[in-house]
């Protein structure tokens, strides 16, 4: 165990080698490869998981009710930011960041492998548990090793995390591509197999390179005493029983299971914003800074809740209202999860190149967050035009999820940036994590909301959501100022 050291690096001893990568250090090269792979991974199973489970047997799935499939596919979602918890808990406080995302990266490759092998419910429920675990300690380090290739007042840092999500989004353009042609021509479990070789790539690379990362990834910021170890066994073996007695006595079902994850992550999140409030570990700026944070987690809840629908309301769309004919070919539902990112890898650059031109005169992250989640409820309202219209064309989804990627753009990973420029000295992961929490919530609301969706209330369903959404991020743009005051500093 490598404890916490006071030393700040330098930006020569955050890349030793002297190389970059677009500009930016060149360590970042490694963790937008194993990254871009495991979105592969991760979107290339999930673009083919909601039809796995709706479709009939005799079609390869498992025949579970639709809304009951979205229901978990948001709860699944939404679990994998939960995760973010514990690994960053495991991290900050056990094993160091950069041990903790290597470990959670092999659970993620087994997940998938189950998903692959194992046949019916219990490959399903095995799969995405384990997919979910590593996915969470993956995410909430990831970030962090990013935000360790920079100082805390370098202005390529947003910059940065624009090209970083760029990886994320090629691997989350090709996925769905190649495991839904994989699905459609020899079925879903060659499909999940796909998904696991993506991993286990990104892996493989990984553990290559890893040594070129700053020495400080290693460090525990807050190391756990031996004497503690029993204590948090026993609370984990716990909570296992407690998840346990819930499903096994039905109080928590596949029904309801998007609405109990919503509520663990939203009482998650207060628990650590209460924890980290009254630290004495915890700075008076590091405190304020924490404070501005709520309303940034709440308009980041709102933007997720919408924009996650592109895995649940978005897919049940695309299969029964969209015209996938191109010119006699049907494009195969999952294809449409990528029109995304492939706006992502265009938009990216240019968003980067924006950020790093304008330095500090660019949008504090207050507004940046208010224009996102405004961008987010208007690409909603652009499916009002379509509900009197039998077969929607495809240019015609694509076109409003470019209006929400323009919205995403100013919030995930600008939303990264700052949950590793804002964090307390002495839990950086945990901050991270209270991100990701954020998105959670928002992936568990979409998989509730998604229960009210069909093609009868559409009209009041986009309507009204985007409309709520709107409004949120107008009141996020009216308090902007004071939310940047509270930040002491922070852009």
């Amino acid at each position: 165990m490598v404890e916490s050291s006071t030393h700040e690096l330098t930006a020569e001893e955050r890349n030793p080698s002297g190389r970059t990568f677009f500009g930016q250090p060149g360590p970042l090269s490694t963790l937008f490869n194993v990254e871009m792979w495991e979105r592969f991974s991760f979107y290339g199973m999930q673009g083919i998981l909601l039809i796995y489970m709706y479709f009939q047997t005799a079609e390869g799935g498992l025949g579970i009710d639709e809304g009951v499939a979205a229901g978990i596919v948001g709860a699944y979602g939404g679990m994998v930011y939960v995760f973010c918890i514990l690994g960053g808990w495991v991290a900050d406080r056990i094993t160091g960041s950069e041990r903790a995302m290597f470990y959670s990266a092999i659970l993620i490759m087994a997940g998938h492998i189950s998903l692959a092998l194992v046949p019916g419910i219990p490959g399903l429920v095995l799969g995405l548990l384990l997919v979910a675990v590593g996915s969470g300690g993956l995410k909430a380090n990831v970030a962090n090793l990013v935000g360790h290739l920079y100082t805390k007042e370098d202005p390529r840092r947003d910059a940065g995390f624009s090209i970083f999500y760029m990886g994320i989004n090629i691997g989350g353009l090709v996925g769905p591509l190649l495991t839904g042609w994989v699905q459609a021509s020899w079925g879903f479990h060659l499909g999940f197999g796909l998904a696991a070789v993506g991993m286990a790539i990104g892996l493989l690379q990984y553990w290559m390179r890893r040594k070129d990362l700053p020495e400080d990834v290693h460090a525990v910021p807050d190391p756990l005493p031996r004497s503690a170890y029993p204590r948090w066994i026993l609370i984990a073996v716990a909570a296992l029983v407690a998840v346990g007695v819930l499903l096994a006595t039905g109080v928590v079902n596949p029904g309801n299971l998007a609405g109990f994850v919503a509520i663990l992550a939203a009482v998650a999140a207060i628990v650590i914003f209460a924890f980290l409030l009254t630290s004495s570990k915890v700075t008076g700026d590091e405190r304020s800074r924490v404070v501005a944070f709520i309303p940034l987690f709440i308009g980041s809840a709102a933007f997720f809740a919408l924009f996650q629908q592109q895995f649940t309301v978005v897919t049940l769309y695309s299969d029964n209202r969209l015209d996938r004919d191109l010119f006699g070919w049907e494009m195969p539902i999952p294809w449409v999860q990528s029109f995304n990112p492939v706006f992502i890898i265009l938009l990216a650059p240019l968003f980067a190149v924006l950020w790093t031109k304008l330095g500090r005169r660019q949008p504090n992250t207050p507004v940046k967050f208010g224009l996102g989640i405004a961008l987010m409820g208007s690409a909603f309202l652009l499916f009002l035009p379509m509900v009197s219209t039998a077969a929607v064309p495809v240019l015609w989804i694509a076109m409003i999820l470019l209006v929400a990627t323009l919205g995403e753009l100013l919030v995930s990973p600008v939303g990264l940036s700052l949950s590793t420029k804002v964090a307390p000295v002495n839990y950086p992961v945990l901050m991270v994590a209270l991100y990701n929490l954020s998105v959670a919530l928002g992936t568990a609301l979409s998989g509730s909301l998604a229960g009210f969706y069909s093609e009868e209330t559409e009209g009041s369903y986009f309507g009204i959501l985007g409309a709520v959404t709107i409004a949120i991020g107008l009141i996020m743009l009216v308090i902007s100022k004071p939310v940047h005051r509270a930040m002491r500093g922070i852009i």
